[in-house]
Protein backbone atom coordinates (compact mmCIF):
# COMPACT_ATOMS: atom_id res chain seq x y z
CA UNK A 1 0.00 0.00 0.00
CA UNK A 2 1.08 3.36 -0.89
CA UNK A 3 0.43 6.85 0.98
CA UNK A 4 0.39 9.90 -1.18
CA UNK A 5 2.55 12.69 0.94
CA UNK A 6 2.12 16.36 0.63
CA UNK A 7 2.73 19.82 2.47
CA UNK A 8 2.19 23.34 1.30
CA UNK A 9 6.11 24.17 3.16
CA UNK A 10 7.48 22.27 -0.06
CA UNK A 11 7.20 23.28 -3.56
CA UNK A 12 3.62 22.28 -5.00
CA UNK A 13 4.70 19.05 -8.21
CA UNK A 14 4.85 21.02 -11.37
CA UNK A 15 4.36 17.83 -13.43
CA UNK A 16 2.53 14.43 -12.82
CA UNK A 17 4.49 13.27 -9.69
CA UNK A 18 3.83 13.99 -6.04
CA UNK A 19 5.72 15.29 -3.27
CA UNK A 20 6.78 11.82 -1.44
CA UNK A 21 5.17 8.50 -1.45
CA UNK A 22 5.30 6.55 1.75
CA UNK A 23 5.15 2.50 1.42
CA UNK A 24 6.60 -0.23 3.48
CA UNK A 25 7.75 2.23 6.15
CA UNK A 26 9.96 4.00 3.63
CA UNK A 27 9.55 7.67 2.49
CA UNK A 28 10.31 8.37 -1.15
CA UNK A 29 10.83 11.78 -2.49
CA UNK A 30 10.77 13.33 -5.49
CA UNK A 31 13.43 15.42 -6.41
CA UNK A 32 13.69 18.44 -4.95
CA UNK A 33 14.94 21.69 -6.48
CA UNK A 34 15.28 25.26 -4.86
CA UNK A 35 11.53 26.16 -5.04
CA UNK A 36 10.73 28.49 -2.95
CA UNK A 37 7.70 27.01 -1.50
CA UNK A 38 5.99 30.52 -0.82
CA UNK A 39 6.46 32.30 -4.49
CA UNK A 40 7.51 29.18 -6.38
CA UNK A 41 10.28 31.55 -7.61
CA UNK A 42 13.77 29.29 -7.98
CA UNK A 43 16.56 30.57 -5.49
CA UNK A 44 19.68 31.41 -7.67
CA UNK A 45 21.17 33.73 -6.02
CA UNK A 46 24.27 31.46 -5.05
CA UNK A 47 25.14 28.00 -4.99
CA UNK A 48 25.20 27.63 -1.01
CA UNK A 49 21.67 29.46 -0.99
CA UNK A 50 20.46 27.30 -3.62
CA UNK A 51 21.13 23.80 -1.95
CA UNK A 52 20.16 25.46 1.40
CA UNK A 53 16.42 25.96 -0.21
CA UNK A 54 16.46 22.25 -1.84
CA UNK A 55 17.62 21.26 2.23
CA UNK A 56 14.65 23.34 3.77
CA UNK A 57 12.33 21.52 1.01
CA UNK A 58 13.43 18.03 1.77
CA UNK A 59 13.28 18.90 5.46
CA UNK A 60 9.55 20.24 5.17
CA UNK A 61 8.41 16.67 3.72
CA UNK A 62 10.61 15.08 6.25
CA UNK A 63 8.45 17.00 9.33
CA UNK A 64 4.92 16.15 7.22
CA UNK A 65 6.21 12.14 7.76
CA UNK A 66 7.30 12.49 11.15
CA UNK A 67 10.45 12.33 10.07
CA UNK A 68 14.38 13.72 10.38
CA UNK A 69 17.22 13.92 8.45
CA UNK A 70 18.53 10.94 11.11
CA UNK A 71 15.83 8.98 9.38
CA UNK A 72 17.32 9.22 5.85
CA UNK A 73 18.77 5.99 3.96
CA UNK A 74 20.15 7.50 0.79
CA UNK A 75 20.33 10.24 -1.02
CA UNK A 76 20.62 11.11 -4.64
CA UNK A 77 22.33 14.41 -5.51
CA UNK A 78 22.26 15.73 -8.86
CA UNK A 79 24.15 18.77 -10.01
CA UNK A 80 24.60 20.73 -13.12
CA UNK A 81 28.41 21.40 -12.35
CA UNK A 82 31.29 19.44 -10.69
CA UNK A 83 32.75 22.30 -9.57
CA UNK A 84 30.12 23.18 -7.19
CA UNK A 85 29.97 20.06 -5.55
CA UNK A 86 32.72 21.11 -2.48
CA UNK A 87 30.17 24.38 -1.56
CA UNK A 88 26.96 21.98 -1.99
CA UNK A 89 28.66 19.32 0.19
CA UNK A 90 29.24 22.05 2.68
CA UNK A 91 26.00 22.80 3.21
CA UNK A 92 24.21 19.09 2.72
CA UNK A 93 26.95 18.25 5.29
CA UNK A 94 25.62 20.95 7.63
CA UNK A 95 21.96 18.82 8.08
CA UNK A 96 23.72 15.27 9.11
CA UNK A 97 25.92 13.97 11.86
CA UNK A 98 28.71 12.35 9.77
CA UNK A 99 28.75 8.89 12.06
CA UNK A 100 25.44 8.11 10.65
CA UNK A 101 25.07 10.21 7.39
CA UNK A 102 22.73 8.41 5.25
CA UNK A 103 24.26 6.55 1.64
CA UNK A 104 24.68 8.33 -1.59
CA UNK A 105 25.42 9.42 -4.75
CA UNK A 106 26.27 12.12 -6.50
CA UNK A 107 26.65 12.98 -10.13
CA UNK A 108 26.78 15.75 -12.55
CA UNK A 109 24.13 15.77 -15.07
CA UNK A 110 23.95 17.81 -18.24
CA UNK A 111 20.68 19.41 -17.17
CA UNK A 112 18.12 20.09 -14.21
CA UNK A 113 14.34 20.85 -14.86
CA UNK A 114 14.20 25.22 -14.87
CA UNK A 115 17.89 25.04 -15.61
CA UNK A 116 18.28 24.65 -11.63
CA UNK A 117 22.32 23.78 -10.39
CA UNK A 118 21.35 21.01 -7.69
CA UNK A 119 18.52 18.56 -7.09
CA UNK A 120 18.25 16.14 -4.25
CA UNK A 121 15.78 13.28 -3.72
CA UNK A 122 15.80 10.81 -0.73
CA UNK A 123 14.93 7.66 0.91
CA UNK A 124 13.52 7.88 4.65
CA UNK A 125 12.89 5.07 6.62
CA UNK A 126 11.17 5.22 10.34
CA UNK A 127 13.41 3.13 12.54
Amino acid sequence: MKTILTTTKAPAPIGPYNQAVLSGGFLYTSGQIAFNPETMTLVYDNIKAETKQVMENLKAILDEANMTFNDIVKASIFISDMDNFASINDVYASYFNEATAPARECVQVARLPKDANVEISIIAMKA
